[in-house]
Order: structure tokens, then C-alpha cells, then sequence
């Protein structure tokens, strides 16, 4: 069995910074692509940033330039530092992982998430 834990929210004032973490773990044969995604109010989940296994990074046009995605094969997680917040980045952040399993088995997991608000 896989898990995904997601570490790092809180509340940030306005122009602040936070650095969430993800670590896979369980029968982990290997991992390909790891993303970010947010659930604002309405759970519709977004997508932020995804990398892949040799660190070629994407951005969705909202976070480019404020948010950098990064990962350590070596710990099995991914990292999204995130600066310049505002408002409107108050959501659950969650992060997904492709991994092969040492049964076998290709799937996509998801973490549970960590929130984030961005309050004065």
C-alpha cells in the first residue's frame, strides 16, 4: 500500500512565504511525475505544478513566477515553495504522485492534503 502525507500549511500573512512537503511511502518500486494541486471552498481540485523524475518542472499560468516545485528521488517527496501568497491562494493544497508499486502495480495516489490560509 502507498501513502502520500502532506506537511507544511498554516496561515501566512498577505506577501508571505510557506514551503509544503510531501513524502511517499509504503511497497514504492518507483515514482514518475509528482504534482500539486488546491481545493478552493467549492473542492474543485486545480492543478498548480508538476515535475518529473529528472526535474523538468511545469507551471499553470497562476503560480508561475511565485510558486517553485522541486523533489528528492532519494527521500521519495516533493516540495512546493511558495511566495508572493495572497488571498486567493487560501485553499487545501495536495499533492499527487505515478508509482509503480513493488506488486506490480501503476497507479496515481493522493494525499489528504494540508491547508493553507493567507490572512491578514
Amino acid at each position: 500500500q502507498v501513502q502520500l502525507v502532506e506537511s507544511g500549511g498554516g496561515v501566512v500573512q498577505p506577501g508571505g512565504s510557506l514551503r509544503l512537503s510531501c513524502a511517499a511511502s509504503g511497497s514504492i518500486l518507483s515514482i514518475n511525475d509528482m504534482a500539486w494541486y488546491r481545493q478552493g471552498p467549492g473542492n474543485q481540485r486545480v492543478y498548480l505544478a508538476s515535475i518529473t523524475v529528472d526535474g523538468s518542472a511545469h507551471y499553470t499560468d497562476s503560480v508561475q513566477g511565485r510558486f517553485t516545485i522541486s523533489r528528492d528521488n532519494t527521500k521519495k517527496s516533493v516540495y512546493l515553495q511558495m511566495n508572493s501568497l495572497n488571498p486567493e491562494d487560501t485553499a487545501v493544497y495536495v499533492c499527487r504522485a505515478d508509482i509503480l508499486s513493488t506488486d506490480s502495480v501503476y497507479a496515481r495516489s493522493w494525499g489528504q492534503g494540508t491547508q493553507v490560509i493567507v490572512s491578514s
